[in-house]
């Protein structure tokens, strides 16, 4: 996408268990710095255990994203004691592997595990019924305003007693109902953070216009990272 390969990406932003998606915060603050968010979505997240093995007895390394493996930690304890779990750069990456190795498991998708012709050793393992991810569907440009959206910010204050309140402040005066706040190390500057903000409102519209104006004097960082639709309700797309 940074490249201009393609028009739309998706990413993991927050897990109802196991909460924000670290790498996608650094990545917006790092590298994601001309793309937007353009739309969230909510998905009901049901991955399974696939290999090329055919028995669960056979698996000997269970490969998946850090999130992926934290979110079915107890299944893999129980039913899997003492099995190494090796961190992948995404569920596919690691179907991919598992393809390429008997004995190696995948926590992954149905999709991935089509794809790569992986026989399914068990079903929706999640540690927690109700787990849920939130995406990001990021591109260029900026989606119009609706009835209902929300606001994702990236910024920094000064090191200095009241200066997170100052910033946030003008949200409060506006109304506005933050529902996330995330801090990260600020690159290059040791002890330092940046924050990510979700609020709803949309930057263009007021009162979040002049809260955000306000609010960018007690900043000695800002940038607004979208102002997308708001969706409230998870999808059971990924099974």
């Amino acid at each position: 996408m940074e490249r201009g390969d393609g028009d739309l990406g998706v990413v993991p932003i927050e897990n109802s268990v196991e909460g924000a998606v670290l790498a996608t915060l650094d990545a917006f603050a790092t590298s994601f710095k001309e793309l937007r968010i353009q739309q969230e979505l909510s998905l009901e997240v049901r991955p399974g255990l696939a290999s090329r093995s055919e028995a669960l007895e056979e698996v000997r390394e269970v490969l998946s994203h850090p999130q992926a493996l934290a979110q079915c930690r107890q299944w893999l304890r129980t039913h899997l004691p003492g099995v190494p779990l090796v961190a992948a750069e995404s569920t596919s990456a690691a179907a991919e592997r598992a393809a390429r190795a008997p004995g190696v498991a995948a926590i992954c998708s149905p999709r991935a595990m089509e794809l790569h012709g992986l026989n399914l050793l068990a079903d929706a393992i999640q540690d927690r019924p109700d787990n849920t991810t939130r995406f990001w569907f990021v591109g260029r440009g900026a989606p119009r305003a609706t009835a209902w959206d929300k606001t994702s910010l990236l910024f920094n204050v000064r090191h200095e007693p009241g200066a997170l309140f100052r910033a946030l402040e003008p949200l409060h005066r506006g109304g506005r109902n933050l529902t996330h706040i995330q801090s990260r190390p600020l690159p290059g500057n040791p002890f330092e953070y940046l924050f990510f903000v979700d609020f709803v409102g949309h930057e263009e519209k007021e009162p979040t216009a002049s809260a955000l104006a306000e609010m960018k004097k007690f900043c000695t960082f800002f940038r607004v990272l979208g102002s997308y639709p708001l969706l409230a309700e998870a999808s059971p797309l990924w099974r």
